[in-house]
């Protein structure tokens, strides 16, 4: 067992200063209207993934995803609930997140490499794989901040996919770029499922989750709906798509 979530749940606080912001903090304050309110964006969800899962995580926008993606990555700490994982763990959660925008593309791969633990001479020998396979040798020494979005997510997904990691997670990253580097990008997750990596993987698109998956987790609200096998649940995810039409 690689990743183990039993009843995990995940809190946010609405309303308080650092959301609505500390003038509008005051008015509130001095009105006697200011309340702050929980949001479980994650509550109680559980699975368990083996060495080489694929899991595709689906659901309409607000059902939890990324949060959850961002608790197994270590990012934010369950309230409740456990979760193990075993391994490397190599996340790609938000375009840009874990880059410096006044660094050039080379200094953030190495950057980015250091954060996730890997060693100055394990990143030289792959720096040359990772700035190819995102197909900007030219940009080497561009300023993260000057680089498109297309190319922010080219070398985001080049960074995460081939670093070796245990456990890749992966937050819409294939839904970005041009389309000539998404069929690369899906050609380099089958690559990854050969390769006994065991991937979490959200994305809004059940053809490219059946393509890939092995597990799907579908959550709506936070709520943990189904986990199984990625036929029977891409097919009743779109039985409630075309419900809700």
């Amino acid at each position: 067992m690689v990743v183990d979530v039993k009843n995990v749940s995940v809190k946010y606080l609405v309303g308080d200063f650092k959301d609505i912001g500390i003038k509008e903090y005051l008015i509130q304050k001095l009105t006697g209207k200011y309340e702050v309110k929980d949001f479980w964006a994650v509550n109680n969800v559980s699975f368990t993934l083996d060495k080489g899962d694929f899991l595709g995580i689906i659901g309409t926008n607000g059902a939890g995803k990324s949060t959850l993606l961002k608790a197994i990555s270590g990012v934010l700490r369950p309230q409740k609930g456990s979760l193990v994982t075993k391994g490397q763990i190599s996340a790609l959660l938000e375009l840009g997140t874990g880059f410096d925008g006044d660094l050039t593309i080379k200094e953030n791969i190495f950057f980015r490499g250091a954060l996730l633990g890997y060693t100055e001479k394990f990143m030289i020998e792959k720096y040359p794989e990772i700035i190819e396979f995102a197909e900007l040798e030219e940009f080497e020494d561009r300023k993260f901040r000057q680089l498109s979005s297309g190319m922010k997510s080219r070398i985001a997904f080049s960074i995460a996919s081939l670093v070796e990691p245990d456990i890749l997670i992966l937050d819409e990253v294939l839904a970005v770029g041009d389309g000539a580097f998404r069929a690369k990008s899906e050609k380099k997750m089958l690559d990854i499922i050969n390769n006994g990596v065991t991937t979490l993987f959200v994305s809004h698109s059940t053809a490219q989750v059946r393509k890939l998956c092995n597990k799907v987790l579908w959550l709506n609200k936070g709520e943990q709906v189904a986990f199984g096998d990625t036929k029977t649940v891409c097919d009743e995810y779109e039985k409630y798509l075309k419900s809700k039409k």
